[in-house]
């Protein structure tokens, strides 16, 4: 069970930031995979009269604040566009609609999960966190820090020029994935992410490229090379290297021209 002795609804990410300090306080999002498990806390900090539960949207970016919740990257009109849908599926099979109006991006890229669908698609994005303290930093530089007391404040996604694909396999309809690939054409490269492995997502970088089957194919045999794969319930090793041909193939040919 989960217990806490006191409840702060924080007035500024200043006052959030100095009571976070303390390793007996928690600051919390949809608290929904906190309250699965055993911990006593003195304080929980709560964000959300902040207004960082907004997607500011301008000419060069999305600005994702940390207590955006899944549900509002799934029905986000400008990310759906830019990204061709990518977005939305990378986030609608994640347990179900309940779930998702509460969970937030926050949670999900601070945790930094091995599972997380979230991530898996921003690492094939332009994308980058903004911490508290620790300023602007590339979200594929940020998942390498060491875990700290700072707070993130919201996640950043250039518009930057490209096409955009989400596959996932699942044993069943909302469990977490057993393998997740995201698949961009971004910078003239080809970036391919790969989360569930079943541990966190990493990503590849291939050169551009006419895509037809046997080019998509050839990517698919290319990451599963250099991606490595292992087991647990959901899979084995040997599975989810078949998984990362296939998806990435797919995703490859599910770009729009």
């Amino acid at each position: 069970m989960f217990t806490c002795k006191e409840y702060r609804k924080v007035e500024t990410l200043e006052e959030a930031w100095q009571l976070n300090q303390k390793k007996s306080n928690l600051l919390i999002g949809g608290m929904l995979w906190v309250k699965m498990g055993q911990r006593n806390v003195q304080t929980v900090i709560d964000l959300s009269g902040l207004g960082l539960d907004q997607i500011e949207e301008t000419e060069e970016e999305f600005r994702i604040g940390c207590m955006v919740t899944l549900r509002q990257l799934e029905e986000h009109e400008g990310l759906n566009c830019y990204t061709d849908g990518a977005v939305r599926e990378s986030v609608r099979h994640i347990v179900g609609v309940q779930f998702r109006n509460v969970a937030t991006v926050g949670g999900s890229v601070f945790g930094r999960f091995g599972f997380s669908d979230v991530l898996t698609m921003l690492f094939a994005m332009d994308s980058y966190v903004e911490l508290y303290k620790g300023g602007k930093i590339p979200m594929a530089e940020f998942v390498k820090l060491k875990r700290d007391r700072d707070i993130l404040v919201r996640v950043i996604i250039k518009k930057t020029p490209g096409c955009f694909a989400y596959q996932s396999m699942r044993n069943t309809k909302t469990d977490f994935p057993t393998l997740a690939v995201a698949a961009a054409r971004i910078n003239g490269k080809i970036r391919i992410s790969v989360g569930a492995r079943p541990a966190r997502a990493m990503v590849i970088e291939a050169e551009d490229r006419k895509i037809t089957v046997q080019a998509a194919e050839e990517l698919g045999e290319y990451a599963a090379g250099l991606i490595p794969t292992g087991d647990n319930m959901r899979g084995s090793a040997a599975y989810r290297k078949e998984l990362v041909r296939v998806l990435v193939k797919r995703a490859c040919l599910a770009w729009k021209a």
